[in-house]
């Protein structure tokens, strides 16, 4: 939604952020500003209440600005800073212990990484390519230990995208496939 409201125009966004709604003038003295921040105040709320379900609206149907609708929705999708804190701790710790499923492919490893990842950075907390870059090698299976090794000497880790990883590993997955049919057809 964030970038939804960006997209359309910056201002809104700060509306919906800031809460830059301060105007102290009766409605008959309103100056071109006042009525541009009642403006974006009003696009924002409607815009929200628009994505909306009648569940969720009905929760924020009583805010009187943009800021307070988005406020009463985070947290109740994010939760108070100590469930943000409960909730990055549990994701933390499926990070750290992230590892390669028996019979998982590399697209299925990896987008399970992602889910993890993008929930803690939802949640403020990131870390860098190198760091996600080591995990994904470390939670790889023995078998694949020749493979790691080559990467390893051949790129600078610090340096490396997930995407030129995962493009290695499924490329090397596949080979070890077509390997596999074709010494389990010579028997």
């Amino acid at each position: 939604m964030e970038f939804f409201l960006q997209g359309l125009d910056y201002q809104i966004w700060s509306i919906v952020e800031e809460g830059d709604l301060l105007v102290i003038n009766e409605k008959d003295k309103w100056t071109e500003d006042d009525k541009k921040k009642i403006s974006l105040n009003c696009k924002a709320k409607s815009i929200l209440c628009c994505a909306l379900s009648k569940k969720e609206f009905n929760r924020i149907s009583v805010c009187k600005s943009a800021m307070e609708m988005w406020e009463k929705l985070r947290i109740t999708y994010e939760g108070t800073d100590k469930v943000k804190e409960t909730r990055i701790d549990i994701l933390v710790t499926q990070y750290e212990r992230f590892q390669m499923q028996p019979g998982e492919s590399i697209t299925q490893m990896f987008s399970r990484f992602t889910d993890i990842t993008n929930g803690l950075a939802s949640l403020g907390k990131t870390y860098e390519m190198g760091d996600m870059v080591r995990k994904i090698m470390r939670s790889l299976p023995s078998s694949w230990a020749p493979k790691v090794i080559a990467i390893e000497e051949a790129n600078d880790l610090k340096r490396m995208s997930l995407e030129k990883l995962i493009e290695s590993l499924m490329a090397h997955e596949i080979n070890m496939e077509r390997l596999g049919e074709s010494s389990s057809r010579r028997k």
